[in-house]
């Protein structure tokens, strides 16, 4: 099996154009390929997992990644998926999140000479002249098939600013300038971006001609890339002073029954005929399942020590009798106390952000919705003292968020 067929049966590839040549391509590790990350953040998100692990396979197998780090489309942003529009950002900000970004694809792919190659667009977007762009490549774009676009028709309803407009012209200009200055001949990107992603293809056939072989493939959906992204509202981050590894552990430990064997196919490197022996797995199989996938990919992010406390950790809490040393802590002091010498499951909960504010807190105590040491809590002003905590009490909301705190 090629490694393209290998990405099929993983479920990763959802559109391509010219799939014939994609195929002999990427088999035969002569595929020069981009994928983007615009740099919203200070680090990356497990809704990154798919790009990274694909570039990581496919330089496996003799292809070359380059990352483009959005320097220049940042500065717009993707509309994308998007209600409303993005904050803007400094062009400092902008160059620490690339920083970050590098760090944490080197866990990844091998950048150096010949192997991967990290480019930022602000080099050649931030120069360009808007007039001398729309001369050269504007008449290449009809409005009114951008309009048609998925991307923009979700905000149609409720505006888009002609300012995020242009990024679908801004992410088509990335590929034609990779394609002739860095002979990157391929694009891969979420499904989401497939209007953008076209745009660039077309853009390269247009201006250069019809022999000018610029492929495109998208992976997957963006209902799915989200999911993984985040959850309970908040991004799954890939630094581990954001999200640490016990954390990001027990997000892969808990996603859905009918999603662990899809997660494991697509983002793990277990081998194939490994994963088609679960394909059968039900009731508490899948648990082991999760076991596996949080495992695995903590590992690939955080390195197999980490891993392993993440997993000891995780066993104490839900099987008994492992060690708890590694759960994640928050250390509790004189002044987290009242004058009675006394702390409030709710102040606690406030302090480890397990909460937003003491009304959800009540309420989820009184829908029975959190425990003290396995045991429900029916008060909602339940205190403990500093004896009690002296020796380290656990609070858990729900069934998945929990935290030890100790003084």
């Amino acid at each position: 099996m090629g490694v393209y067929e290998e990405l099929v049966e993983r479920g990763l590839i959802a559109q391509v154009t010219n799939e014939e040549e994609i195929r002999t391509m990427v088999n035969a590790g002569k595929a020069k390929f981009y994928i983007g990350f615009d740099c919203t953040a200070d680090s990356l998100t497990a809704g990154h997992f798919m790009a990274l692990t694909l570039m990581k396979r496919l330089q496996e197998a003799g292809n070359q990644p380059i990352a483009l780090i959005g320097g220049g489309t940042t500065m717009i942003g993707d509309p994308s998926g998007r209600t409303d529009m993005r904050k803007m950002l400094t062009r400092e900000d902008i160059d620490h999140n690339a920083e970050c970004f590098r760090k944490q694809m080197e866990r990844f792919i091998e950048f150096g000479e010949g192997k991967a190659q990290m480019v930022n667009n602000a080099d050649w977007l931030l120069d360009l002249n808007y007039v001398d762009v729309l001369r050269e490549v504007g008449t290449c774009f009809s409005v009114n098939n951008m309009l048609r676009a998925e991307c923009y028709k979700q905000r149609m309803e409720k505006g888009l600013s002609f300012f995020e407009f242009n990024y679908m012209i801004m992410q088509s200009y990335d590929f034609y300038y990779l394609f002739q200055h860095y002979g990157c001949n391929m694009q891969f990107g979420g499904d989401d971006q497939w209007s953008n992603m076209l745009g660039g293809t077309e853009l390269i056939r247009k201006k250069l001609g019809k022999d000018a072989h610029a492929m495109t493939i998208t992976l997957l959906t963006d209902s799915q890339g989200r999911k993984m992204g985040k959850t309970a509202g908040n991004a799954v981050w890939l630094d581990a002073n954001k999200t640490t590894p016990y954390e990001f552990y027990q997000y892969w430990r808990n996603v859905d029954d009918a999603d662990v064997l899809k997660c494991i196919r697509m983002l793990t490197f277990l081998p194939m005929e490994e994963i088609r022996k679960m394909d059968s797995w039900e009731g508490s199989q899948l648990n082991t399942a999760k076991e596996i996938l949080a495992f695995e990919l903590t590992k690939l992010v955080h390195g197999e020590e980490e891993a392993k406390k993440a997993q000891e950790a995780a066993r104490a809490l839900f099987s008994g009798g492992a060690d708890d040393s590694n759960m994640p802590t928050t250390d509790v002091d004189d002044s987290d106390f009242d004058e009675e010498g006394k702390a409030t499951v709710l102040s606690l909960m406030l302090k480890a952000e397990m909460i937003k504010s003491n009304g959800e807190g009540r309420r989820l105590i009184q829908q029975g919705g959190v425990s003290l040491n396995d045991e429900k809590i029916k008060d909602v002003w339940h205190a403990l003292t500093k004896d009690e905590l002296k020796e380290g009490v656990i609070i858990k909301k729900g069934k998945k968020i929990f935290r030890k705190f100790k003084f």
